[in-house]
């Protein structure tokens, strides 16, 4: 393992301590799989993300393994061994399983991946790396993305391999590449994302080198593929800081390539203050809605705080008094959400929720002081579904304004709210607000057949039973035939 650093005893001393707790907590799992590839003539090694975790002290049950078998090997030597195995990374030499073992914490299931010796590169206009099988472990290290993900253990002796100065990188809390910038973003541009990604889940600093060598190299980011671009954006946005992942990007000028939307905010106003910097209020935003997450990060509610406001740029207006207007920019930002989510190869549902939120963020500022009717509230619960406390965790964060009075009448306005949508849903339901007739009693009551005339008298009741509340049922039956009378 790691030995202490002259310069920097302490600060070493203390990795060193971490890693070997964290190494003892999985050498039951760890040591018996490198017996086991030792016995088969081959050397396993712990590596990457795994290794600088251990380091860090927050090493989870996710193992990364390296070796010198190719993956037919792996596959011989882990199948009997694992509690299940999959191939689904094996054209990219990669073999997954998952092993249950007891240790001083009780029993763990351990999620592992196995990756033969590797390098890989891309080829100018390709949007897949070409991979070749490397044979030792220090051609494998050199490929790796930065120097705090190019250390090993050999296995089982426990043997500390780091020829690329990464221990001294992760005391310093700098990310660097093992070669030149050029070379690594070269062989796999997505790497300039993640360096904004770790940047964030580490709050590590980016040598000056590698971020001159993101904003020259950024255009190479188009060549990568939209759903590996969503993924690292998806873990940078999911990290605990991503306010500094995201501002490299945007400096480098990697968010003008696979999120334009984001750096356009900076030159833009808000409608309250004319120099106020929307780029900064988003932040702002996104940072207080992580503030009120409750079961873990939300992935859905940071990607509407962080876009609610990108329909500004294209509603922009300055009005003769000198003020200046963003009407109906939600509406507007909510179809560029859906288009630049689509792009990014999100799901339909995450697309269909996330652009909702958006088109929805703005409705409670016509709630005043309380002016809105029972039907109001009822239509506000009945359009965000089941987003509504979602929207609630939106509208709340979408308050940065510096001056207290006013952010504590708004905050005391959405008390007001919130209490009113929990009275009318103890009342009548509101999660399930549906018309007091269904679709078959409106076709025994009209004596008509299934078609658009039911799905018109449907509308009707619903638009009553949100304007009124509950009907009593024979008053329902009245309504209904005197609308049906009516259109008769």
């Amino acid at each position: 393992m790691p030995n202490a650093n002259e310069d920097n005893p302490t600060a070493l001393s203390q990795v060193q301590r971490r890693a070997v707790s964290e190494l003892l907590r999985v050498s039951p799992v760890a040591d018996d799989l490198a017996r086991r590839f030792q016995e088969a003539g081959f050397a396993l090694a712990l590596v990457g993300g795994s290794v600088r975790d251990a380091l860090l002290g927050r090493l989870g049950n996710d193992l990364d393994f390296t070796t010198d078998a190719r993956p037919e090997d792996v596959l011989k030597i882990v199948r009997p061994w694992a509690d299940a195995v999959w191939e689904v990374g094996i054209a990219f030499g990669t073999v997954g399983a998952q092993k249950a073992a007891r240790g001083g914490d009780g029993e763990q299931v351990f999620q592992i991946e196995i990756t033969t010796y590797r390098s890989e590169a891309y080829d100018r206009t390709s949007r897949k790396p070409e991979v070749s099988y490397g044979d030792s472990i220090e051609e494998d290290l050199v490929r790796r993305d930065f120097t705090v993900n190019a250390m090993a253990v050999a296995l089982p002796e426990k043997e500390f391999i780091d020829p690329h100065g990464g221990l001294e990188d992760l005391a310093e809390r700098v990310l660097r590449t093992p070669g030149t910038p050029e070379e690594s973003f070269s062989d796999d541009p997505l790497r300039m994302m993640r360096a904004a990604r770790f940047a964030a889940q580490l709050d590590f600093e980016v040598a000056p080198d590698v971020v001159d060598a993101m904003k020259r190299m950024a255009e190479r980011i188009e060549i990568v593929s939209a759903e590996r671009v969503r993924e690292e954006f998806n873990k940078l946005l999911l990290s605990a800081n991503p306010r500094k992942g995201l501002g490299l990007l945007v400096d480098s000028g990697l968010a003008q390539r696979v999120l334009p939307e984001l750096p356009a905010l900076r030159l833009e106003s808000d409608e309250h203050h004319r120099h106020k910097d929307v780029y900064e209020h988003s932040l702002t935003v996104l940072e207080q809605a992580i503030d009120l997450e409750e079961d873990g990060p939300d992935l859905v509610l940071r990607l509407a705080a962080l876009l609610h406001d990108i329909g500004k740029p294209r509603t922009r207006r300055f009005e003769s008094d000198g003020r200046v207007s963003f009407h109906h920019h939600e509406v507007v930002g909510a179809k560029m959400t859906k288009k630049r989510m689509v792009a990014l190869k999100y799901s339909n549902d995450m697309v269909k929720d996330v652009s909702r939120l958006v088109e929805l963020h703005l409705r409670f500022h016509g709630y005043g002081t309380g002016e809105w009717t029972d039907s109001a509230v009822r239509r506000y619960v009945r359009d965000a579904g089941p987003l509504l406390s979602r929207l609630h965790k939106l509208t709340r964060s979408d308050c940065t304004t510096r001056n207290k009075r006013k952010a504590a009448a708004l905050s005391r306005a959405y008390d007001g709210l919130e209490e009113r949508i929990a009275k009318l849903q103890e009342q009548e339901e509101l999660d399930a607000i549906r018309p007091d007739l269904d679709g078959n009693q409106i076709q025994e009551i009209l004596g008509i057949r299934p078609g658009p005339a039911v799905g018109q008298a449907y509308k009707f009741l619903l638009e009553l039973r949100l304007e009124n509340g509950p009907m009593e049922h024979g008053d329902a039956v009245a309504a209904l035939k005197e609308w049906w009378a009516a259109q008769n």
